[in-house]
């Protein structure tokens, strides 16, 4: 029986083995209302996964999904001006 082995060396291993960079936290940080917004929304889904939705649940869903949609909206606008790295200027 022939043994099917790799040829490449795995070039991914390296990478999950490090600490996220000042970049990378700089972006999660700048993302995190927008995350926490759709987390709020997944959370008032889901509270209506059990039953029919009610007057509350239907608001609380409305609300989160316009927090989500703001929350879209910052974010665009904070990274408008931004540049993108190595691209046309």
């Amino acid at each position: 029986m022939k043994h099917i082995g790799a040829v490449q060396v795995v070039v991914t291993a390296v990478a999950f083995d490090r600490e996220p960079t000042l970049a990378e936290l700089d972006a999660i940080e700048l993302e995190s209302p927008l995350i926490l917004a759709e987390v709020e929304l997944l959370d008032a889904q889901i509270k209506t996964l059990d039953g029919p939705a009610n007057e509350v649940d239907t608001r609380r869903i409305r609300r989160a999904r316009n927090r989500v949609l703001a929350a879209r909206r910052d974010l665009v606008n904070r990274t408008a001006g931004a540049t993108v790295p190595g691209g046309a200027a």
